[in-house]
């Protein structure tokens, strides 16, 4: 069970790792939340929800050499956790009972 409802920033963090699968590498996750988004994303906002996502339980990280990084070192690739997927399920669902009956207001024309 996901320990409290998750905020847009983290949904989208969460999100953009999902995206980005065995690339989840901060500096591709960070390009897809901005792409995807189109809002610009501050490397400190960044890596302090990915530490908090981290301390909950909803994501974690493993150190992996890029294959086409021209990086010897090894970098920390993200994954999202089962709470995680849990708690992005929980999420969508509230969003979708809030949404329930106001298409005419919500879909763009």
């Amino acid at each position: 069970m996901p320990p409290s409802f998750l905020g847009e920033f983290e949904q989208m963090v969460l999100l953009a790792i999902l995206q980005q699968g065995d690339r989840a590498f901060a500096l591709e996750v960070r390009r897809e939340l901005e792409q995807s988004a189109g809002r610009s994303v501050s490397r400190g906002a960044f890596y302090t929800t990915l530490d908090r996502l981290e301390r909950k339980g909803l994501v974690r990280w493993e150190e992996r050499t890029p294959e086409d990084s021209r990086r010897s070192a090894p970098l920390r690739r993200f994954e999202v956790t089962a709470e995680g997927l849990e708690g992005l399920r929980e999420s969508r669902r509230a969003l979708d009972a809030l949404s329930r009956g106001l298409d005419h207001l919500l879909e763009s024309t």
